[in-house]
């Protein structure tokens, strides 16, 4: 059974920066993609940035590309999220996810948050101003 866990979550002041990780265990995790989503209260869950399964390929929503920076380490089977020069618009839900395709060909589709198979419990980032 595959699970995925978040951590790192927590508050910090508008300026300031976090480190999301994400823990996957139950199948070869460096085969499959990774992504980061959230939602904030009464907005619909949107993506925040996703990762090939090889760690070559990256990409990121608008509004964090500059300022957050996702990789992996799959010796570790974690995934992370760098998150600088925070804002209280990036106050959020974070969920990870991660992939149910083996080693899917890396695309725009990897946006979509119904191409996850697995995610994690989500973990709560607030940004004060």
């Amino acid at each position: 059974q595959v699970q995925v866990a978040e951590s790192g979550g927590g508050l910090v002041q508008a300026g300031g920066s976090l480190r999301l990780s994400c823990a996957a265990s139950g199948r070869t995790f460096g085969n499959y993609a990774m992504g980061w989503f959230r939602q904030a209260p009464g907005k619909e869950r949107e993506v925040v940035a996703f990762i090939s399964w090889s760690g070559s390929s990256t990409a990121y929503a608008d509004s964090v590309k500059g300022r957050f920076t996702i990789s992996r380490d799959n010796s570790k089977n974690t995934v992370y999220l760098q998150m600088s020069s925070l804002k209280p618009e990036d106050t959020a839900v974070y969920f990870c996810a991660a992939d149910g395709q083996i080693r899917r060909r890396y695309g725009p589709t990897l946006a979509n948050h119904y191409e996850y198979d697995y995610w994690g419990q989500g973990i709560q980032v607030t940004v004060s101003s």
